[in-house]
């Protein structure tokens, strides 16, 4: 378990959010500090991502446990865990250990299941990066751009690239251990005996990761779970309709 970095925002119950793969709490800040006006909101930097430490395992057992080890040092005994993508499969894998210290759970655009892939090409154009001979964040940008044309997506990715000491550049993100694993990051999070607490599903409409027929796997993983869809929405549910997901996000959380 490794001491992840933090930010944290507001007063009340206390309530964790998790980003997902290529993702840093900076994601989530404008959403936490609204959710801080009720509760006392911790953005997590999950291993291997944004100022946290790099460890070669990267496993959703071992995200867990290093959840497990934020909370008790920071003497906390139970909260509400907010998690997206490869961060709600964390979530899921946490309440299935530790069950009696999910206050409620939140998972956003994510199912409990393996899923085929799709990251590779993302994968092969970070590793193409040529961070020793870039002298500026938009070389790297322009590099990107030949294996990713979308715009939003490549100022997305390029919140990982960090400026050293020495002036060169290096990915904040543990990108070797992130791609060794990446079969990890696919797989469906802990099986075993279903959390039985309160549980939102969010997804996006136009988002193909919780399939409609996912349904009965949800209810069957999550017996106190129900789903919501926000519309128009994409798989960056927080970027795409924030106030949206803020919206259920509070009512959720304060029922």
């Amino acid at each position: 378990m490794l001491e992840l970095n933090y930010k944290s925002f507001g007063q009340g119950d206390p309530v964790i959010i998790l980003h997902g793969l290529f993702g840093t709490l900076d994601n989530w800040q404008t959403l936490a500090r609204k959710l801080g006006e009720q509760f006392t909101v911790y953005l997590v930097d999950q291993r291997n991502h944004g100022r946290s430490p790099h460890d070669p395992e990267h496993t959703y057992t071992a995200l867990a446990e290093d959840l497990h080890h934020f909370m008790e040092s920071h003497w906390m005994f139970k909260a509400h865990i907010i998690g997206h993508s490869m961060g709600g499969k964390t979530a899921m894998t946490f309440a299935k250990l530790y069950p009696d210290m999910v206050d409620k759970l939140v998972v956003v655009d994510i199912a409990p299941k393996a899923y085929a892939g799709g990251h590779e090409e993302i994968f092969r154009a970070l590793q193409s990066v040529d961070l020793p001979n870039i002298s500026a964040r938009s070389d790297a940008d322009e590099q990107l751009q030949q294996r990713i044309p979308e715009k939003s997506i490549r100022q997305f990715l390029l919140k990982n690239l960090s400026r050293d000491k020495d002036g060169g550049y290096r990915w904040k993100m543990n990108l070797a251990a992130l791609w060794d694993h990446y079969k990890d990051v696919l797989q469906m999070p802990l099986a075993g005996h279903p959390f039985e607490g309160d549980t939102l599903f969010i997804r996006g409409e136009k988002s193909n990761y919780i399939l409609d027929e996912d349904q009965p796997l949800l209810a069957n993983e999550f017996p106190g779970s129900q789903l919501k869809t926000i519309p128009g929405a994409g798989h960056w549910v927080h970027a795409q309709a924030p106030g949206q997901l803020l919206g259920l996000l509070e009512q959720f959380l304060s029922q």
